[in-house]
């Protein structure tokens, strides 16, 4: 009788284990759906950020301004980080004006950007915190997933200049 409870017992912790192991798994597989998604949406937001700096560009007549937007436009994936931060020193050196449909535009998708970016590195850092566990790395459960890496651009954030009275 005892001998027999021995092997009930080894049965249900193999069991419990594989049950946790098929969790951390089907999580880790989560945590990286999550952000590639959060890297397509962030991409997205970025070029939405930087059509609407060009347009932007177009009305103020400001070439630097529209060169950092084809610049972040036509930018290849290595590039593509000191672009979008040319693109947004560029954007911090013009007055926006308030009121204007274009200059709103490009205040509310570097919103946008910003948002999506914290929404991008929190996905990262939790994708990253869980393939830094003992057993995930022991089991090689991340071998399927290439390793999520954060999208490093500056503060995206710019305000309205009110207009100058005159």
């Amino acid at each position: 009788m005892r001998g027999m409870w021995s092997v009930v017992a080894v049965v249900a912790v193999v069991v419990l284990v594989a049950m946790y192991v098929t969790w951390l798994a089907g999580r880790l597989d989560r945590l990286h759906a999550r952000a590639a998604a959060a890297a397509r949406a962030l991409d997205a937001q970025l070029l939405r950020r930087a059509a609407a700096a060009a347009v932007l560009a177009e009305e103020l007549a400001a070439p630097e301004l529209y060169a950092a937007a084809r610049d972040a436009l036509d930018a290849a994936p290595g590039e593509r980080e000191a672009a979008e931060n040319d693109l947004t020193r560029a954007l911090r050196l013009i007055d926006h004006p308030a009121g204007g449909p274009a200059g709103e535009a490009v205040v509310a998708a570097s919103r946008r950007v910003e948002l999506a970016r914290q929404v991008h590195s929190d996905c990262v850092r939790d994708a990253l915190a869980l393939r830094q566990r003992r057993l995930v790395r022991l089991l090689r459960l991340s071998r399927r997933h290439d390793r999520p890496g954060y999208f490093d651009v500056g503060d995206t954030t710019l305000e309205l200049t009110p207009p100058v009275p005159a």
